[in-house]
């Protein structure tokens, strides 16, 4: 099992725009058989910080959706809505595995 971490830099002025961008992206990354946990929005703090996560039950399973990712038309738009709207200004993304005893 394998959860992606995504640290986003964010406009925050377009946070409604990042917020949309944000829940297209839930139901494709279960279509593609992962766990999403959500999105995470500045709510105290810095106000220009949003995080994501979601778990692949391996590191070849997300790297099969993501590849699927680049020719699914759903993931192509929401991709071109986030390059329209600027609301991403940078982002990085880590890999976790849990432990859990």
């Amino acid at each position: 099992m394998v959860t992606c971490y995504l640290r986003y830099v964010i406009d925050p002025y377009k946070l409604e725009e990042f917020e949309a961008y944000g829940r297209i992206w839930i139901p494709l990354v279960e279509k593609f058989g992962g766990t999403h946990h959500g999105y995470f929005l500045p709510a105290e703090g810095a106000n220009n910080i949003a995080l994501a996560m979601f778990t692949f039950p391996s590191l070849a399973a997300y790297e099969d959706y993501r590849e699927r990712s680049k020719t699914d038309a759903e993931c192509i738009a929401a991709f071109k809505l986030a390059e329209d709207n600027r609301c991403i200004l940078s982002y990085e993304r880590s890999f976790f595995r849990p432990v859990f005893e």
